[in-house]
């Protein structure tokens, strides 16, 4: 098996536990930054923006366009903002599945 088929079926695997878990609608930002959140929020308890911003998965997105997605992923539910604390703090939410 070469080297892409390989990755070729991982990709095929991803792609099938994210039509699972409700997550095919995203685009790949919002999936990016739903993913970076939840690993983040595993730690904590919430998740700062400027975590988020900071992430590997984030490397290569604008700030226009983290700030877009996030946004998006609030008004579709997948995050919401924490209502203890300040601004900038995010709650992941589980997938409607």
């Amino acid at each position: 098996m070469t080297d892409i088929s390989k990755i070729t079926e991982l990709r095929k695997l991803l792609l099938g536990m994210e039509r699972a878990m409700g997550l095919e609608d995203l685009s790949a930002v919002e999936r990016d930054i739903y993913y970076a959140a939840s690993e983040l929020a595993s730690r904590n308890h919430g998740v700062r923006t400027t975590g988020l911003l900071s992430h590997d998965l984030m490397e290569n997105v604008s700030r226009p366009t983290f700030f877009r997605a996030l946004k998006s992923l609030v008004n579709k539910g997948y995050l919401s903002q924490a209502s203890t604390s300040r601004r900038g703090v995010y709650m992941v939410n589980a997938p409607q599945v």
